[in-house]
């Protein structure tokens, strides 16, 4: 019987393994094209954008070791597909004056709501987190109406 259950063992791990490393040929797209237009925007605040926002919300990703791991690659391509799809400053000054608008007031909710960076995304990159100065930069940044 316990020899039985050490099989079973064996074979669920060795089954595990062989998935994980079969997982690992399904492609992921990571990549970063070209910028078409950058943020305008005072240093101070670019500076801000570039630390906590760029990785997930502009065409200038920096790609970490794990961004090659399925299942975290597929998790991470994700999040930076979404999140340029809802905001990227790689194209900011290409957007009209409604779409900034509307973009700027989500910044300022999402800022006031401490809802962005993403909880998840600050556990692994610790200069992304807002300090209570840098929402107030961001803050008058755009209730500036830039």
């Amino acid at each position: 019987m316990k020899r039985n259950i050490a099989r079973r063992l064996v074979i669920s791990a060795a089954s595990l393994a062989a998935l994980i490393l079969l997982i690992q040929l399904i492609p992921v797209e990571r990549t970063n094209p070209p910028v078409e237009a950058d943020l305008v925007a005072p240093d101070a605040v670019k500076d801000i954008f570039r630390r906590a926002c760029y990785d997930c919300h502009s065409h200038e990703t920096r790609w970490p070791w794990y961004g090659r791991v399925a299942p975290f690659s597929w998790w991470l391509a994700g999040h930076v597909t979404e999140g340029r799809a809802d905001l990227n400053f790689s194209r900011w000054p290409l957007f009209d004056f409604e779409a900034r608008e509307l973009i700027l007031r989500d910044i300022e909710k999402q800022l006031v709501d401490g809802t962005m960076p993403l909880r998840s995304y600050v556990l692994g990159h610790r200069e992304a987190r807002l300090s209570d100065r840098d929402r107030q930069v961001l803050l008058e940044w755009v209730r500036a109406g830039y």
